[in-house]
């Protein structure tokens, strides 16, 4: 794998490696030596999917409260996705600064996402399906969000919203 740091503190961009010979490939995605040696957490004790429809579609921006802060390992297994983190750690040099990446089957990239970065993404494609590898079991007592087009957080989504949660327009936007 390729860790490859991303402008936002503790962000990751992980890429594979494929092996290639007449059958296709094989690749690691996930290993925890080789998050280890980034000094990373590489543990994952629960993984989630989420299937999205409609091309357009927005979900987020989700994180988690301390002591429920999770450390996600985001990755688009059928279609494409806009993914978007934000910096919510105060003490962070990149506080509230955004960072987005293309995540699609094709590219097969992932992103390494630190407790204390708020979430989103905006389907690209009809069917784009995210599988999500966290390092802790999910509490519903610690799920918060921010709302997706807060102006404070500068975040541009590439394509006209067609779905998006009533809980997601309904979330504040960020207060420091």
């Amino acid at each position: 794998m390729r860790f490859e740091a991303l402008p936002l503190a503790g962000a990751f961009r992980v890429s594979p490696e494929p092996q290639a010979d007449a059958r296709g490939f094989f690749a690691r995605t996930a290993c925890m030596e080789d998050f280890a040696a980034q000094g990373l957490i590489g543990a994952f004790v629960q993984s989630s999917i989420s299937y999205n429809a409609r091309r357009g579609t927005v979900r987020g921006l989700h994180f988690s409260i301390d002591p429920h802060a999770e450390t996600k390992l985001v990755r688009c297994t059928a279609g494409a996705i806009h993914d978007v983190i934000v910096d919510l750690r105060p003490e962070s040099t990149t506080y509230l600064q955004a960072y987005a990446a293309d995540l699609s089957a094709e590219n097969r990239h992932a992103l390494y996402i630190p407790a204390g970065f708020a979430h989103g993404f905006q389907a690209l494609s009809d069917g784009a399906e995210v599988l999500y590898m966290i390092d802790r079991a999910y509490v519903a007592a610690g799920a918060r969000g921010l709302r997706w087009n807060d102006p404070a957080l500068d975040v541009t989504w590439p394509e006209p919203v067609t779905v998006i949660a009533e809980r997601d327009l309904a979330y504040p936007d960020w207060v420091a």
